[in-house]
């Protein structure tokens, strides 16, 4: 058993007493009321479930075991010598042991990924029998699914282990699927974009600065950029849908490759992670509209407000659960500050975020006028050259796999049941409360 391995089973025991002996003093308290509006609104606002790894405050944005993500910045390690970026290590570490990780932890966890990152080469020649001009997402899910025949937690519960060790055979699937997923998605980027001139990984260099290498940008800034872009989309608290997704279909005890499959499809969504490839294609329309070049505040005013009285809605702003900008995009903001702040897309996005905000609260429907992680992330891609934005849902989906795997071993951990609400229908609520 691996050092970190170890160091986990040896959380197990504590962590089972602890949620035992809460669940026998507390089960029976209640948490609120469920109202009818909520049942037609999406679940919106009910807590439902336990998801340890991450937890979003309306107020203050994400917060990684009870850290924000300008404390991460101060606290986990980076790449040496000069790095300013966390590692994604360090905050996979941070989810998965709820513990700040030393240098040496994370480089334990940097060459476990390396260690696991051989792709068998039937999952290439799965994605291959795709149409090249498939979506990105349609091909990386494809790809995910094919190593699937790799599940060790397949292999066991078919040979009949005890539940107890679910989470140990949990935790290799995960394992070996973090560190095999730069190497599916950069071979689906090449393969879409650079005329399958593939790239070999570089086990010299970290996760998030290998994965960089392996798409074909080799500077140390790009590096830097993927280092923070794994880091402040690895996770999301447990109620967004692709982290929701792996936690049910996980729940039904299916490995984490067919739980992580589903939560990519819900990824692809419009209305979830595809929106930053959105916000990019609205900003290039906009620009193309508008004669080009960099245009006035005045202008993207006009166009923001003739996008919403087409009854569109501006991609990148607003947020389920935030009521403030999303510190995501604020990270995001700051990197390009420091090394673009003359970038023409960055301006634009700049004057979008001064403009937009009060657009929407003029309308008087808007709980969070503000800008949320998509409405900025394009913008950075863009600036290195990574301009092929329907490959950048991609990219989230990759860096999501660092909560909702962690999450998903602390579900095995803990014994977590089959998630099954009961639904109803609205001849009986009708019914109960009168037409």
């Amino acid at each position: 058993m691996s050092k970190i391995k170890e160091k986990f089973a040896g959380k197990i025991e504590d962590s089972i007493r602890e949620v035992r002996e809460f669940l026998s003093a507390h089960g029976d308290e209640k948490m609120g009321e469920i109202t009818v509006r909520q049942l037609y609104s999406g679940m919106r606002g009910m807590p439902a479930l336990i998801y340890e790894t991450s937890k979003l405050d309306p107020a203050e944005g994400i917060r990684f075991r009870g850290y924000s993500i300008p404390e991460l910045n101060e606290v986990l390690p980076k790449y040496p010598p000069e790095g300013k970026q966390p590692l994604p290590e360090g905050i996979f570490y941070l989810m998965l042991m709820n513990e700040l990780p030393t240098e040496d932890e994370v480089r334990r966890i940097s060459n476990n990924w390396a260690r696991r990152s051989i792709v068998p080469p039937h999952v290439f020649k799965v994605i291959d029998a795709l149409p090249v001009n498939a979506h990105p997402m349609t091909q990386f899910i494809t790809g995910i699914n094919a190593c699937r025949t790799e599940s060790e937690y397949r292999r066991a519960y078919r040979d009949g282990i005890n539940k107890s060790e679910y989470w140990a055979h949990t935790y290799e699937d995960a394992m070996n699927l973090i560190g095999r997923l730069p190497r599916i998605a950069a071979y689906i980027y090449r393969r879409c974009y650079r005329n399958g001139e593939h790239i070999e990984p570089n086990p010299d260099l970290d996760w998030a600065g290998n994965f960089a290498h392996m798409l074909g940008y080799d500077s140390e800034e790009f590096r830097e950029m993927m280092r923070m872009y794994m880091t402040i989309h690895s996770d999301h608290e447990g109620g967004n849908v692709s982290a929701h997704a792996i936690h049910l279909v996980g729940s039904a005890l299916s490995d984490p490759y067919l739980a992580f499959t589903a939560g990519m499809a819900g990824l692809a969504g419009p209305l979830h992670g595809l929106a930053n490839q959105e916000v990019i294609r609205w900003i290039q329309s906009m620009r193309d509209e508008l004669g080009g070049g960099l245009p006035s505040k005045e202008q993207i005013e006009n166009y923001c407000k003739k996008t919403l009285a087409d009854g569109k809605v501006i991609p990148g702003f607003g947020h389920a659960v935030l009521r403030k900008t999303d510190p995501r995009y604020e990270a995001q903001r700051g990197f390009a500050q420091e090394y673009m702040p003359d970038d023409e897309l960055f301006q634009i996005v700049s004057r979008v975020y001064e403009v937009v905000p009060d657009i929407l609260k003029a309308t008087g429907k808007v709980k969070n006028p503000w800008p949320n992680v998509d409405a900025h992330s394009g913008q950075l891609l863009m600036h290195y050259g990574l301009t092929e934005y329907d490959f950048y849902t991609v990219l989230f989906g990759v860096s999501r796999a660092l909560g909702t795997m962690a999450a998903l071993i602390w579900d095995r951990v803990l014994g977590m049941p089959i998630e099954r609400p009961g639904s109803t229908t609205t001849a009986q609520l009708k019914e109960r409360f009168g037409n």
